[in-house]
């Protein structure tokens, strides 16, 4: 007897698709962070380390902000040489031997050589 009833909780755990995908959303909403604020003097090291990548033509990394929900988002890093400065558009392109790409200088929250 115990295990008829044992295989009806079993049973009623069926979960919908929807109600599985709403949960693995809230989930990775969990994840979510706020942009880091930074002071003037980290931001200031970050300019050098990018400035001398470009430069000298060494590999540095670079963590950044990414936005995903209103003021929520995640953080991304990527390794690689400084290519180009875009000064007008305040972005940098990031080269290393898989791929390619440009980072916002706004959104960059570390940098190590």
């Amino acid at each position: 007897m115990a295990s008829k009833i044992e295989n009806m909780w079993a049973a009623s755990r069926f979960v919908l698709p929807e109600q599985r995908e709403l949960y693995l959303q809230h989930r990775e909403d969990m994840k979510l962070v706020k942009m880091p604020e930074l002071e003037q003097d980290e931001l200031e090291s970050f300019h050098y380390l990018i400035r001398d990548s470009a430069r000298e033509d060494y590999a540095i990394t670079i963590t950044w902000w990414q936005p995903v929900k209103e003021d929520l988002g995640k953080t991304c890093s990527m390794w690689g040489v400084i290519k180009w400065m875009d000064q007008n558009s305040r972005r940098v392109k990031l080269v290393n031997d898989e791929e390619s790409r440009w980072i916002q200088m706004d959104a960059i929250i570390e940098v190590i050589p």
